[in-house]
């Protein structure tokens, strides 16, 4: 049977909904479907009022077969339409499991695009004014996580470079900060966690491997975690961090 329809794979960005790309909001306004992720907000969504909308998200540790059926709501649904949207958190071609919707599409012979998005771990960058490189500090970074599907397991190594930034890190947090510590990091070595990325209920905080081993306790949102010297602060970053509750308090509330 042949198809109709055409799949856009498209990056929502962090979670603000003026973070999508100007391509990307113009295809959701053209949506007959829109299959989408479980951290996409409600307010991303309201780009696409004319769109049959269903959420496809998987939560942490959920079993691959929801993986599959995804890919066969795609398939279908280009059979039936023309413009089928599946809109992902971040960047779809960043632990998102890009690599299989692609492959399914391509099997059934469906026209496919992807359209990038802002990655948390830019965005996370920004939203506390911390670069992921610094001259004469940091000269490489690494994109990582330690989440899983249950049939794979967790691989331990952690990546060697200058700066590292974990996804879905809220799980792994004191996992991370020991095997680090382990590989000769200095317990003294900045980390910035961000929780809810461009969100309304976003919250940084700064402390360090030491204290990250202790872990972040209850976290209701996507937690990212940014480790590295280029994380240290500048001074009024202190001043400000200063005035705020601190990282025990924070975790305590």
């Amino acid at each position: 049977m042949a198809s109709r329809g055409k799949v856009y794979l498209i990056g929502a960005g962090p979670g603000a909904q003026d973070l999508i790309t100007l391509r990307g909001a113009r295809l959701l306004a053209q949506a007959d479907v829109v299959l989408h992720d479980a951290l996409v907000t409600a307010e991303m969504l309201e780009l696409c009022p004319q769109a049959e909308k269903i959420l496809v998200g998987k939560r942490y540790g959920q079993l691959s077969a929801a993986q599959q059926f995804i890919n066969k709501q795609m398939v279908d649904y280009a059979h039936k339409v023309p413009l089928v949207v599946r809109l992902k958190g971040g960047d779809p071609m960043l632990f998102g499991r890009a690599d299989e919707e692609l492959r399914a599409l391509e099997e059934a012979g469906i026209e496919v695009e992807v359209v990038p998005g802002i990655t948390t771990a830019l965005a996370a960058a920004a939203a506390s004014k911390q670069p992921l490189t610094k001259r004469g500090v940091a000269r490489s970074v690494a994109f990582f996580t330690s989440s899983t599907a249950p049939e794979h397991s967790t691989h331990d190594a952690i990546p060697d470079t200058d700066t590292l930034v974990q996804y879905m890190g809220g799980r792994e947090a004191i996992a991370t900060a020991e095997r680090l510590l382990a590989q000769g990091r200095r317990p003294d070595t900045p980390v910035v966690v961000i929780e809810n990325c461009s969100r309304p209920d976003q919250q940084i905080r700064r402390l360090t491997i030491a204290s990250l081993a202790r872990g972040l306790g209850a976290a209701h949102g996507p937690v990212l975690v940014m480790l590295g010297d280029a994380m240290t602060s500048r001074p009024h970053q202190d001043l400000e961090q200063a005035l705020l509750p601190s990282a025990a308090e924070q975790l305590r509330a």
